[in-house]
């Protein structure tokens, strides 16, 4: 496998969350340059990244190793997303450029038709797209980081349930793109608040890395 350099902390990124790099297994500089075709220095910086961001620990006498997150961690993860999902929304509804509104009516519709078709692996990255969406619309860059991340880690430590209704969800989703159009930042909220809390519901801590998809790991 041959990287771009500047793309090797998100291909590490991405192997650790579909559980390639096991939790507590080494990482090793020249293991690692091997199997991403780069040399050590992109990814000494990756792993750097990595580390900040919670994926990797550095440990005495073994170097760089995948972290093993706690029950709590995972918890606070939730409760965190929880949190910001729904400002995120608000902040869209203000902020939104007509760009923006298009790719999530757009995705919306598409959404609702594979719902209505009962083509339930085709909504899983449908939903991973409008979120990130309405994350990029939100107009502020942090947030929007800090959102990636936070779904990058949920997908790393739950098993995320299919909706029981894909019809219902998608609704929930039409309406938010709704409030977001007409500018009403508190019914945004409200909205996203309510859904996030219900997707959260069908969340479990998991116990094996394998399968996971890396489509989208939110609804």
């Amino acid at each position: 496998m041959r990287v771009p350099a500047h793309s090797v902390c998100t291909a590490i990124r991405d192997d650790i969350v579909a559980g390639v790099h096991e939790r507590g297994s080494r990482l090793t500089e020249e293991v690692l340059a091997r199997r991403y075709g780069v040399s050590r220095v992109p990814v000494r910086e990756a792993l750097r990244t990595l580390e900040a961001e919670g994926f990797v620990v550095t440990r005495r006498h073994a170097g760089a190793c995948v972290a093993e997150p706690t029950g709590q961690e995972a918890a606070d993860l939730l409760e965190m997303h929880r949190l910001l999902e729904p400002l995120c929304a608000a902040r869209a509804a203000e902020r939104h450029t007509q760009a923006h509104l298009r790719v999530l009516r757009g995705l919306v519709r598409l959404g609702q038709e594979r719902a209505a078709s009962g083509l339930g692996e085709e909504l899983r990255a449908l939903g991973g797209w409008f979120h990130e969406t309405l994350a990029q619309a939100c107009g502020s860059p942090a947030l929007t980081a800090t959102l990636t991340q936070l779904r990058h880690k949920i997908a790393w430590m739950y098993v995320v349930e299919t909706p029981a209704d894909p019809v219902a969800a998608w609704a929930e989703h039409g309406a938010i793109v709704d409030a977001v159009a007409r500018r009403d930042g508190e019914r945004a909220r409200a909205l996203t608040a309510a859904h996030t809390e219900r997707t959260a519901a069908g969340c479990r801590v998991r116990t094996s890395q394998h399968p996971v998809n890396m489509s989208g790991a939110w609804h």
